[in-house]
């Protein structure tokens, strides 16, 4: 029986289709082994978001290799799509699978295994791309949440981004596809149902539907279960949406939210879609429809032109606002982008403070939330995991949860009271 490992950078969305793609190896006789492990192949799925992305997966490369010398490298995912070139320079790799190619990664290691130079590279064009490839993938440590990709591609331009180059155009599941696997997942007893994609709001802009109509279909369905939406633009956050979050049970009350900038000269530089008082307009519709939601918010910082004013502004914008926590990311030069020949570049030096300064800002405002949210009731889907004596799980607010272990408590939904909450998580009292 031959051995195959898998190492996944990136988004969940690249975890999903991880998960996929090994499905296929294992139900046609592979054995699933540790990437640390000796085995037959090793499969990379790669993200190039950033210039670490990219070293990240030639550091695994060389790992794989160091593991057995004799094996079958296969690099697949977004850096493979637009940095073969680089690939084939780094010794080890065996197949380059583009982003068209992902899915077809099992017949690829086969032909290989059977070759002597098994050398090949298979990337169709982006241009070119237009297939759209189910995929999910479930939450190992908790078995209780799956993640559905019902999205792929990116039509927008912004001008820092390598994504729409490695992802190809959006395109969607059509909704009856959409349902059907759903179901399945359903069946599976999975009880929250993460939505992902590359734009997961963009969902059915070429096909005559959009995410709004979809979740009105997913929550008709029978079933104990909550719908969760991995991020969505804030130009994507339609009032339905929102009002779907506050009248059904079955879609949680969290939305993660990209800004990027709090500087419309910023945003404008980086080509996004929405100004920041169409930003600001999204948070306080959400809030004021659903004043308990958990928001989650992207920031960049040190992107070109960025001047010490437009950082306090960005600051000064998300300091204003009630939000629940941020991704804070430092700006990366990536080829192929417009950004990396903008002028005004800002010092390494210079970023990281920043960087610095809103990941305590990020603590600071995930404390107040969690502090706010002391004495308010919250429904826990809880995880299987017994740790000290305590059962975890998130709350539809995307609150970590912890509560005395109670076996008949696992991948079930349970309403507490919420106590005692530090920076991390809060304790739930059950609510009987």
């Amino acid at each position: 029986m031959k051995k195959i490992a898998f190492h996944t950078l990136g988004c969940k969305l690249n975890f999903a289709e991880t998960s996929t793609i090994a499905k296929r190896f294992k139900e046609n006789g592979f054995q699933i082994t540790d990437f640390n492990d000796k085995a037959d192949v090793y499969v990379i799925n790669s993200c190039t978001v950033t210039d670490n992305a990219d070293k990240e997966t030639r550091k695994i490369i060389r790992r794989a290799k160091r593991n057995n010398p004799s094996s079958i490298v296969a690099v697949t995912g977004c850096y493979a799509q637009i940095a073969k070139e680089k690939l084939l320079e780094t010794e080890g790799v065996d197949i380059v699978a583009g982003t068209e190619e992902k899915f077809k990664i099992y017949d690829l290691v086969n032909e290989a295994l059977n070759k002597e130079n098994p050398s090949c590279v298979f990337v169709t064009p982006t241009d070119e791309i237009t297939s759209f490839y189910f995929a999910s993938s479930t939450d190992a440590d908790a078995r209780t949440r799956a993640f559905f990709k019902i999205q792929d591609g990116c039509d927008y331009v912004c001008s820092f981004c390598t994504i729409p180059l490695a992802r190809g155009k959006s395109r969607s599941l059509p909704p009856n596809e959409v349902i059907a696997q759903f179901k399945k997942i359903l069946a599976e007893n999975y009880k929250e149902i993460i939505l992902t994609g590359v734009n997961v709001g963009d969902y059915g802009s070429k096909i005559g539907s959009n995410l709004g109509e979809l979740l009105q279909k997913m929550i008709a369905i029978d079933g104990d279960f909550r719908i969760r939406i991995s991020s969505i633009e804030p130009n994507l956050l339609t009032d339905e949406i929102i009002e779907l979050a506050k009248t059904s049970e079955k879609i949680a009350k969290h939305f993660h939210i990209p800004l990027q900038s709090g500087s419309d000269k910023i945003l404008k530089l980086m080509r996004r879609r929405y100004n920041t008082k169409l930003f600001k307009n999204r948070i306080e519709k959400a809030l004021a429809e659903i004043p308990a939601a958990g928001l989650g918010i992207d920031v960049i910082t040190g992107f070109p032109g960025e001047t010490d004013v437009d950082f306090c502004e960005t600051y000064n914008l998300l300091d204003s606002l009630p939000v629940s926590y941020l991704h804070v990311f430092t700006y990366s030069e990536r080829k192929n982008t417009d950004a990396v020949s903008m002028p005004n570049s800002v010092p390494h030096q210079v970023r990281k403070e920043r960087t610095n300064i809103l990941r305590e800002l990020s603590e600071k405002k995930k404390r107040e939330f969690l502090q706010k949210s002391i004495g308010k009731e919250a429904t826990v889907l809880f995880e299987s995991q017994n740790k000290d004596g305590f059962l975890r799980g998130f709350s539809s607010e995307y609150i970590r949860v912890k509560t005395n272990f109670d076996e008949k408590l696992i991948n079930k939904f349970a309403k507490v009271k919420l106590t005692n909450c530090n920076g991390e998580e809060c304790e739930g009292e059950l609510i009987f």
